[in-house]
Protein backbone atom coordinates (compact mmCIF):
# COMPACT_ATOMS: atom_id res chain seq x y z
CA UNK A 1 0.00 0.00 0.00
CA UNK A 2 1.26 3.43 -0.94
CA UNK A 3 1.33 5.83 2.00
CA UNK A 4 1.09 9.54 1.18
CA UNK A 5 1.91 12.12 3.83
CA UNK A 6 -0.22 15.26 3.55
CA UNK A 7 1.25 18.34 5.17
CA UNK A 8 1.17 22.12 4.91
CA UNK A 9 1.32 25.30 6.92
CA UNK A 10 -1.38 26.35 9.33
CA UNK A 11 -4.67 27.24 7.59
CA UNK A 12 -3.33 26.07 4.22
CA UNK A 13 -6.23 23.69 3.57
CA UNK A 14 -5.04 20.32 4.86
CA UNK A 15 -8.43 19.37 6.29
CA UNK A 16 -10.30 20.47 3.18
CA UNK A 17 -8.00 18.43 0.95
CA UNK A 18 -8.20 15.42 3.27
CA UNK A 19 -11.99 15.63 3.05
CA UNK A 20 -11.74 15.41 -0.74
CA UNK A 21 -9.72 12.19 -0.49
CA UNK A 22 -12.25 10.80 1.98
CA UNK A 23 -15.01 11.60 -0.51
CA UNK A 24 -13.06 9.59 -3.10
CA UNK A 25 -13.04 6.59 -0.77
CA UNK A 26 -9.40 6.87 0.28
CA UNK A 27 -8.52 5.97 3.91
CA UNK A 28 -7.35 9.07 5.78
CA UNK A 29 -5.60 9.06 9.14
CA UNK A 30 -5.06 12.39 10.85
CA UNK A 31 -2.36 13.18 13.41
CA UNK A 32 -4.47 15.94 14.98
CA UNK A 33 -7.42 13.59 15.45
CA UNK A 34 -5.17 11.00 17.06
CA UNK A 35 -3.66 13.68 19.29
CA UNK A 36 -7.14 14.64 20.49
CA UNK A 37 -7.87 11.01 21.32
CA UNK A 38 -4.60 10.69 23.22
CA UNK A 39 -5.34 13.79 25.30
CA UNK A 40 -8.98 13.02 26.07
CA UNK A 41 -10.15 13.75 29.64
CA UNK A 42 -8.71 11.22 32.07
CA UNK A 43 -5.95 10.07 29.72
CA UNK A 44 -2.37 9.65 30.99
CA UNK A 45 -1.11 11.97 28.27
CA UNK A 46 -3.42 14.78 29.40
CA UNK A 47 -2.26 14.33 33.00
CA UNK A 48 1.38 14.60 31.89
CA UNK A 49 0.62 17.56 29.65
CA UNK A 50 -1.19 19.42 32.42
CA UNK A 51 1.78 18.89 34.75
CA UNK A 52 4.19 20.07 32.06
CA UNK A 53 2.27 23.24 31.30
CA UNK A 54 1.98 24.09 34.95
CA UNK A 55 -1.05 26.29 34.48
CA UNK A 56 -4.66 26.36 33.33
CA UNK A 57 -5.00 24.48 30.06
CA UNK A 58 -8.40 22.82 30.47
CA UNK A 59 -11.83 24.14 29.59
CA UNK A 60 -14.89 24.04 31.87
CA UNK A 61 -15.58 20.41 30.89
CA UNK A 62 -12.09 19.18 31.69
CA UNK A 63 -10.99 18.99 28.08
CA UNK A 64 -7.77 20.40 26.70
CA UNK A 65 -8.30 24.02 25.68
CA UNK A 66 -6.59 23.73 22.30
CA UNK A 67 -7.03 27.34 21.26
CA UNK A 68 -5.35 28.57 24.44
CA UNK A 69 -2.65 25.92 24.18
CA UNK A 70 -1.91 26.83 20.57
CA UNK A 71 -1.42 30.50 21.42
CA UNK A 72 0.77 29.54 24.37
CA UNK A 73 2.98 27.24 22.31
CA UNK A 74 3.39 29.60 19.39
CA UNK A 75 4.61 32.21 21.85
CA UNK A 76 7.14 29.97 23.62
CA UNK A 77 9.47 27.89 21.44
CA UNK A 78 11.03 26.09 24.42
CA UNK A 79 7.68 25.01 25.80
CA UNK A 80 6.55 23.96 22.33
CA UNK A 81 9.59 21.70 22.01
CA UNK A 82 8.87 20.08 25.39
CA UNK A 83 5.21 19.46 24.52
CA UNK A 84 6.19 17.99 21.16
CA UNK A 85 8.72 15.70 22.86
CA UNK A 86 5.90 14.40 25.05
CA UNK A 87 3.18 13.97 22.45
CA UNK A 88 4.92 13.26 19.15
CA UNK A 89 6.17 9.74 19.97
CA UNK A 90 2.66 8.78 21.08
CA UNK A 91 1.10 10.22 17.92
CA UNK A 92 3.70 8.55 15.69
CA UNK A 93 2.90 5.18 17.27
CA UNK A 94 -0.83 5.68 16.70
CA UNK A 95 -0.24 6.80 13.11
CA UNK A 96 1.81 3.69 12.41
CA UNK A 97 -0.93 1.48 13.86
CA UNK A 98 -3.66 3.29 11.94
CA UNK A 99 -1.80 3.02 8.62
CA UNK A 100 -1.13 -0.67 9.22
CA UNK A 101 -4.86 -1.25 9.60
CA UNK A 102 -5.72 0.42 6.27
CA UNK A 103 -6.58 -1.91 3.40
CA UNK A 104 -6.57 0.04 0.15
CA UNK A 105 -4.37 0.88 -2.81
CA UNK A 106 -3.13 3.92 -0.94
CA UNK A 107 -3.81 5.91 2.21
CA UNK A 108 -3.39 9.54 3.23
CA UNK A 109 -1.70 10.46 6.52
CA UNK A 110 -2.34 14.07 7.52
CA UNK A 111 0.72 15.15 9.50
CA UNK A 112 1.12 18.92 10.04
CA UNK A 113 4.72 18.59 11.29
CA UNK A 114 5.81 15.99 8.76
CA UNK A 115 8.75 18.05 7.49
CA UNK A 116 9.94 18.90 10.99
CA UNK A 117 9.73 15.36 12.37
CA UNK A 118 12.13 12.79 10.84
CA UNK A 119 10.26 9.93 12.52
CA UNK A 120 7.03 10.98 10.87
CA UNK A 121 8.72 11.08 7.47
CA UNK A 122 9.63 7.39 7.77
CA UNK A 123 5.93 6.51 7.95
CA UNK A 124 5.14 7.60 4.39
CA UNK A 125 6.40 6.88 0.89
CA UNK A 126 5.53 10.18 -0.73
CA UNK A 127 4.90 13.74 0.52
CA UNK A 128 2.04 15.95 -0.64
CA UNK A 129 2.30 19.60 0.40
CA UNK A 130 -0.76 21.84 0.27
CA UNK A 131 0.22 25.48 0.16
CA UNK A 132 -1.48 28.84 -0.16
CA UNK A 133 -0.49 32.52 -0.22
CA UNK A 134 0.23 34.05 3.17
CA UNK A 135 -2.61 36.60 2.91
CA UNK A 136 -5.03 33.68 2.51
CA UNK A 137 -3.61 31.99 5.60
CA UNK A 138 -3.95 35.19 7.61
CA UNK A 139 -7.52 35.71 6.48
CA UNK A 140 -8.46 32.15 7.40
CA UNK A 141 -6.88 32.35 10.84
CA UNK A 142 -8.63 35.62 11.57
CA UNK A 143 -12.07 34.64 10.21
CA UNK A 144 -12.10 30.92 11.05
CA UNK A 145 -10.28 30.91 14.38
CA UNK A 146 -10.93 34.45 15.57
CA UNK A 147 -7.25 35.30 15.87
CA UNK A 148 -6.07 38.90 15.84
CA UNK A 149 -3.81 39.89 12.96
CA UNK A 150 -0.84 40.11 15.33
CA UNK A 151 -1.53 36.63 16.72
CA UNK A 152 -2.03 35.16 13.25
CA UNK A 153 1.24 36.65 12.01
CA UNK A 154 3.07 35.29 15.06
CA UNK A 155 1.74 31.81 14.30
CA UNK A 156 2.96 31.97 10.72
CA UNK A 157 6.36 33.27 11.83
CA UNK A 158 6.77 30.38 14.28
CA UNK A 159 6.24 27.73 11.61
CA UNK A 160 8.79 25.99 9.42
CA UNK A 161 10.08 28.10 6.57
CA UNK A 162 7.67 27.84 3.66
CA UNK A 163 10.41 27.13 1.13
CA UNK A 164 11.76 24.27 3.24
CA UNK A 165 8.31 22.71 3.33
CA UNK A 166 7.82 23.09 -0.41
CA UNK A 167 11.26 21.61 -1.09
CA UNK A 168 10.29 18.51 0.90
CA UNK A 169 7.20 17.83 -1.19
CA UNK A 170 7.02 15.27 -3.96
CA UNK A 171 3.71 16.79 -4.99
CA UNK A 172 2.52 20.34 -4.35
CA UNK A 173 -1.03 21.65 -4.49
CA UNK A 174 -1.55 25.40 -4.47
CA UNK A 175 -4.85 26.04 -2.68
CA UNK A 176 -6.36 29.44 -3.43
CA UNK A 177 -9.57 28.63 -1.62
CA UNK A 178 -11.71 27.80 -4.65
CA UNK A 179 -13.57 24.59 -3.85
CA UNK A 180 -13.98 23.54 -7.49
CA UNK A 181 -10.23 23.79 -8.07
CA UNK A 182 -9.47 21.85 -4.91
CA UNK A 183 -11.88 19.07 -5.92
CA UNK A 184 -10.39 18.87 -9.41
CA UNK A 185 -6.82 18.77 -8.09
CA UNK A 186 -7.69 16.05 -5.59
CA UNK A 187 -9.11 14.00 -8.45
CA UNK A 188 -5.90 14.37 -10.45
CA UNK A 189 -3.79 13.35 -7.47
CA UNK A 190 -6.08 10.39 -6.84
CA UNK A 191 -5.52 9.20 -10.41
CA UNK A 192 -1.77 9.72 -10.05
CA UNK A 193 -1.50 7.70 -6.85
CA UNK A 194 -3.56 4.85 -8.25
CA UNK A 195 -1.29 4.82 -11.29
CA UNK A 196 1.79 4.74 -9.07
CA UNK A 197 0.38 1.69 -7.29
CA UNK A 198 -0.40 -0.05 -10.58
CA UNK A 199 3.06 0.64 -11.99
CA UNK A 200 5.26 0.50 -8.92
CA UNK A 201 8.36 -0.23 -10.95
CA UNK A 202 8.28 3.24 -12.53
CA UNK A 203 9.77 6.39 -11.03
CA UNK A 204 7.09 9.05 -10.90
CA UNK A 205 8.17 12.68 -10.84
CA UNK A 206 6.41 15.11 -8.57
CA UNK A 207 3.48 17.20 -9.74
CA UNK A 208 2.43 20.76 -9.04
CA UNK A 209 -1.27 21.63 -9.10
CA UNK A 210 -3.22 23.44 -10.33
Amino acid sequence: MLKVGLTGGIASGKSALAAEFTRLGVPVVDADTLSRELTAPGSPALTQLTALLGGPCLDSRGRLDRARLRRQLFGDANLRARVEALLHPLVIQRLRQALASCHASYAIAVIPLLVENPQARTLVDRVLVVDCPEPVQLARLMSRDGESEASARAMLAAQTDRQRRLAAGDDILMNTGEQAELTASAGKLHALYLDIVRHSERRYPGVRLP
